[in-house]
């Protein structure tokens, strides 16, 4: 009786798909060293927090919460990292962007480096809350809006009760 023939040529070895996580959190590492490093939530409505130490904790958000992370470092020189960043929780098994001290991840919606446009972001926030509108409960879109016309050197729109009112509709008819 012969032998089956064996190729020579091996099989490829396809990876294995990434476990499932049982946690859908996503957590946020917030660091306060006065004058150092100052990492602090803007807004956001966090299900969980947790205290490590003095000068560090962590906060969880739900699968689709959105909020801002705001992150500032200076050194004996000065201010060498100021950003703001909108995020949106992702759900287990979604697609997600990496970002410093969020695990495992989110949908970045606003991105912005340099004290300049961080305060134009702060200031529009601002503005945000100033209508009666928790800066969590906006249209997705509109944080998009907001970088992309200052990323492009123009000043966004300003988000108004009618245009909040459209989201919700909108919302609605999507559920």
């Amino acid at each position: 009786m012969s032998q089956p023939v064996q190729s020579s040529v091996p099989k490829p070895i396809a990876p294995a798909p990434a476990a499932p996580t049982a946690d859908p959190l996503t957590h946020v590492e917030l660091t306060w060293i006065a004058k150092r490093i100052e990492n602090w939530i803007r807004f956001g409505r966090p299900v969980h927090a947790q205290t490590l130490d003095r000068s560090r904790r962590i906060v969880s958000f739900a699968p689709g919460a959105i909020f801002a992370f705001v992150r500032w470092a200076a050194n004996d020189f000065g201010t060498v990292v100021s950003r703001i960043d909108v995020v949106r929780a992702v759900a287990p098994g979604e697609a997600y962007q990496t970002l410093p001290f969020v695990r495992p991840g989110g949908e970045i919606l606003l991105r912005v480096d340099g004290w300049p446009k961080v305060e134009k972001v702060l200031q529009h926030m601002d503005a945000v809350e100033a209508i009666g509108v928790h800066g969590a409960d906006v249209a997705p879109d509109h944080w998009r809006h907001v970088h992309n016309r200052l990323i492009a050197g123009h000043m966004p729109r300003a988000y108004t009760p009618e245009r909040h009112q459209a989201w919700l509709k909108r919302r609605e008819c999507e559920a």
